[in-house]
């Protein structure tokens, strides 16, 4: 039986966080390659330090003499997303830092596997790879991650709209909720660290700039008398972005899933295509739980699943529902095999990844956002949820 009443922490990082920036670049640099070919193969890795750029890894066209002139199109890739996050610091300019393109092409014997024997496709590579979702929000999400999440969004905004110059691109929050018989119910803590323009401000000073965006934010009553608030609790942080902290593509794999709410295979998501198992089958995981819990077959679910690279079908398929099922977990895991293909390709024409859609993704969390029209976040649909319901 799961806990009922405790305390649970989840942080998020904004879009100008340096490991955020990089998965940026990443993912921008895989959309243009999507558009250019939607059976593009990309593997793609960005380092970001002081007035420095590093971008390396490997890729594939169909028509691979294309590759080299589409090469010279990367570092302006790169400081487009630097440009729109919005950092214009001397030690870190979208206009002036050095851009270092070290992408190649892909390894022969890694797209060998990938395509397999009689073209069938299998996984890019090994893995487990984990789904979940949980009645907690509306998005069927946990809470702690996604009001994180959106008080950092809701900062960028207003950032961005020019209301709030004082704000910059670099920052994080994390929420502490109280939960009562398995039921959000109240923060006890509130932090939010986030980078601004002049060394002259206070923690109360930013403190008083963003307590009224997170109270617009979080539902109402959660927020009490006995909240406690920690706001740049360190004092002055104006050194922000790279040059405040080296950042990475996929340091934030935490941050980008459930917030330490539910397992995580292990493998990050940005820069790669969706051959790559640990961003699809991911993507496939969540969207299955989330349509067990919206077919109201349990108040929460996990669903794993496992790959061996080269191999089309999953390995194996489980769920667990913590106790809140209205249906066996067997039952749920015999559905599934019923309702989807599983196979990289099964996945990705179910839920149409093979798009230019991932840059958007990079910042604010893969989960919990609201399915696009051009196909982006295809994944958070629940248009499955009556098949499986017939299935079981």
């Amino acid at each position: 039986m799961s806990r009922k009443d405790y305390t649970f922490t989840s942080e998020s990082v904004s879009e100008g966080h340096p490991d955020k920036v990089c998965d940026r670049i990443s993912d921008a640099v895989l959309d243009a390659f999507l558009a250019e070919d939607e059976l593009a193969r990309v593997a793609c890795e960005t380092f970001a330090t002081t007035n420095r750029v590093v971008i390396g890894g490997e890729v594939g066209l169909t028509d691979q003499d294309k590759l080299k002139d589409f090469m010279g199109r990367v570092p302006d890739i790169a400081r487009a997303c630097i440009r729109d996050i919005g950092y214009e610091q001397d030690k870190f300019h979208w206009n002036t830092c050095k851009v270092d393109n070290y992408l190649h092409e892909q390894s022969a014997h890694i797209a060998q596997g990938v395509t397999g024997e009689r073209g069938e496709e299998g996984a890019g590579d090994q893995g487990i790879m984990f789904g979940y979702a949980v009645t907690e929000t509306p998005e069927l999400m946990p809470a702690p991650i996604h009001y994180s999440h959106a008080i950092l969004r809701r900062l960028a905004e207003v950032r961005k709209s020019g209301a709030e110059p004082t704000l910059r691109p670099d920052a994080k929050s994390q929420l502490s909720l109280r939960y009562a018989d398995g039921k959000p119910v109240e923060v006890t803590s509130i932090v939010l660290s986030t980078q601004h323009a002049e060394e002259s401000q206070t923690s109360a000073d930013i403190r008083a700039i963003v307590e009224p965006y997170i109270r617009e934010v979080l539902p109402e009553g959660w927020i009490t008398d006995a909240t406690e608030w920690w706001v740049n609790p360190t004092g002055t942080f104006v050194i922000g972005g790279p040059d405040g902290d080296a950042g990475l593509t996929g340091r934030k794999i935490i941050v980008d899933t459930y917030g330490g709410a539910a397992p995580h295979g292990g493998g990050a998501f940005s820069g790669k295509d969706p051959t790559k198992v640990d961003r699809s089958a991911a993507y496939a995981a969540r969207y299955l739980a989330k349509n067990v819990v919206a077919a109201g077959m349990a108040e929460r679910c996990t669903i794993q699943l496992s790959y061996a690279i080269g191999v089309a079908k999953p390995l194996s398929i489980y769920a667990n529902t913590e106790g809140t099922g209205q249906v066996s977990e067997a039952a749920i895991e015999k559905a599934i095999a019923q309702v989807m293909d599983l196979t990289p390709r099964g996945i990705r024409e179910h839920l149409q990844l093979n798009k230019p859609i991932y840059q958007r993704t990079a910042a604010y969390g893969h989960f919990g956002r609201a399915p696009e029209a051009d196909g982006g976040f295809s994944w958070e649909r629940t248009d499955l949820a009556e098949a499986l319901k017939k299935a079981v």
